[in-house]
């Protein structure tokens, strides 16, 4: 990754330490020799490395308030002191710019929306330096700095690069994003493709923290996944890894703006089912609240439109289940405001497609508010502060 400023040096210089830290951030609090257990560490080597931790207050020890005195002696557990540092959050949508200040546990301390009328580069550094430097504004106050500043856009994005290869919403090319946001803002940027920010976040901080392996599909304008194997977020060779979207689940099916037929993101993005309902009931449907509302009011075509959609979802889930064999699927994305009317066939759809002991993934549905998106933003930021090898 091209150089950053860099406020403060986080005090870890060992992937050992990196890996301590981590572990107590996500799973903790925890006492040493758990957390040595479950980083696979030594106790000599959790002591050592989380000394300067405590000395740099980023961790902090102390007894379990909760335990009960019948048990003796309440245990000695180390925790993140979350409000030790600041990250700012940045989801670039077409319209819309999301900004969000979390602490160091990556909860969530402000919030701010401000609509994004003009797509060109310029204009849009222009925005998000003025939001960045809004939230440290009110950060200040909370007496602790702002060390990083992760911004999300959708997309073909490497991280390593800090550069956005394509963004269709953007309508952006080879954009050197990390560079230029750094240049405005003064703080290090970390910038990643929108789903894979929300995975990190879910890996650290949500549903999977813990796990090995797992995936994070969002539905919604398009069909995205996120892929944690072995423990990393994982982007492939060319970055595209986890393009459930354009797997083809129907090789008969409608055509994709990726040139291939029946994929998932043909059949179950937003525009796809508008585009459907309008063709089997000749309504001029609008957008996806209209159509979630026609559903829900028995209007066949849509209920039809919707119940494809799962289908395609279950089968596209299916896909990544018999390849990976992860242990959660979390399913999540603005598209689950109509969850009710798709669910059934997500789930029979993939019971039918997955193949032995892949049937066993837990498929679990997870609404997020869109503030998500940011946060998930902030949690790359979060995490290249503390692990240099993520980049």
């Amino acid at each position: 990754m091209l150089p950053t400023p860099r406020t403060e040096r986080f005090p870890v210089n060992t992937p050992a330490a990196s890996q301590i830290f981590t572990t107590v951030l996500s799973q903790g609090p925890l006492t040493r020799l758990e957390v040595a257990r479950r980083a696979g560490l030594s106790p000599a080597a959790v002591t050592k490395a989380v000394r300067p931790l405590i000395e740099a207050g980023y961790l902090v020890e102390g007894a379990d308030e909760e335990a009960r005195p019948a048990l003796g002696r309440p245990a000695t557990l180390v925790r993140v002191d979350g409000g030790r540092a600041l990250f700012v959050g940045v989801k670039v949508t077409g319209d819309e710019i999301i900004g969000v200040v979390t602490d160091l546990c990556c909860r969530i301390r402000l919030v701010r929306h401000v609509p994004l009328t003009d797509r060109d580069l310029g204009a849009v550094l222009t925005a998000v330096a003025d939001l960045v430097h809004a939230l440290r504004a009110e950060a200040d106050e909370a007496g602790a700095g702002v060390h990083g500043l992760g911004i999300a856009v959708s997309g073909d994005v490497d991280r390593a690069e800090g550069a956005v290869r394509y963004s269709p919403f953007l309508e952006w090319r080879d954009v050197p994003l990390a560079e230029l946001a750094a240049t405005t803002t003064g703080l290090p940027v970390t910038v990643d493709n929108d789903v894979r920010a929300l995975t990190v976040a879910e890996q650290w901080f949500g549903a999977g923290a813990g796990l090995s392996d797992f995936a994070v599909v969002t539905v919604g304008a398009g069909i995205g996944c996120g892929l944690v194997v072995h423990g990393r977020v994982v982007s492939g060779a060319h970055g595209v890894a986890g393009e459930i979207g354009h797997v083809t689940v129907d090789p008969a099916g409608p055509p994709c703006h990726c040139g291939n037929r029946g994929c998932v993101e043909a059949i179950a993005g937003d525009a796809a089912i508008l585009r459907r309902i309008r063709e089997t009931t000749g309504l001029e449907v609008t957008d996806s609240a209209e159509a979630v509302r026609l559903a829900h009011s028995g209007v066949s075509g849509a209920r039809e439109a919707y119940a494809r959609a799962g289908e395609a979802i279950g089968r596209g889930i299916a896909t990544v289940a018999n390849l990976l064999g992860p242990e959660l699927v979390i399913i999540s994305g603005e598209g689950l405001a109509a969850h009710d009317l798709f669910a059934e066939q997500i789930r029979d759809a993939f019971t039918a497609a997955a193949f032995g002991s892949a049937a066993r993934c837990d498929v679990r549905t997870r609404p997020l508010p869109f503030t998500e998106w940011a946060r998930g933003a902030a949690a790359t930021a979060i995490q290249s502060f503390i692990r240099a090898d993520t980049a």
